[in-house]
């Protein structure tokens, strides 16, 4: 089977698993992250639930590309676009104001983290989905961010609904940047 092949069947395993609700775990632009709809609140819970986390403790979500982004914000901030395009590393960016998602994905202070997805599976598994998937790291709050497939806990890995099989020999990269960009301009480097 080709790698296009492949990519070709993972896609179409997790598509099945979001549509139904469920979580998946998959390979990201960053580290190995649990994923949902972004517009589902009872995924979001059962994200939630796995991790031992909290909800006041935000989640970031995935988009395709810029398009995608502007669906989900109110006011997109003129410097967001120079930030994407520039960035030499994956960067979340914090917005006021999201739109169409789930409540409880929405940070207290009405800001959601999102990030335009840079690896190839990703960015093709939601542009298939047509909707924002929640990329939390895969771990036990308060538990290290494995840096390998093989670091991830078992209780993680029997919570979700369906397991990516790609990538999982590579060494991953360290959590994204983030950047909190409000709608009156500042801007506020939270994790470099």
């Amino acid at each position: 089977m080709s790698s296009l092949e492949m990519i070709g069947n993972e896609i179409e395993n997790a598509l099945q698993a979001l549509q139904q609700g469920g979580l998946i775990l998959y390979p990201t632009d960053t580290v190995w992250g649990i994923g949902c709809d972004a517009t589902n609140p009872d995924a979001i819970r059962k994200v939630y639930d796995l991790k031992r986390r909290a909800d006041s403790k935000a989640l970031i979500c995935l988009v395709s590309d810029i398009r995608m982004l502007e669906k989900h914000i109110y006011e997109l901030p003129d410097v967001a676009y120079d930030i994407i395009e520039l960035a030499t590393r994956p960067t979340t960016i914090i917005y006021d104001k999201p739109l169409n998602v789930a409540p409880n994905l929405v940070a207290e202070d009405d800001s959601l983290a999102i990030r335009v997805a840079s690896d190839e599976f990703c960015q093709k598994l939601i542009r298939k989905f047509k909707r924002p998937i929640v990329s939390t790291s895969a771990n036990i709050s308060g538990e290290p961010t494995p840096s390998h497939f093989k670091e991830i806990s078992s209780e993680i890995l029997k919570g979700v609904d369906y397991v990516v099989n790609l990538h999982r020999d590579k060494k991953n990269s360290n959590p994204s940047s983030i950047i909190k960009l409000t709608n009156d301009g500042v801007v506020k480097v939270i994790r470099k």
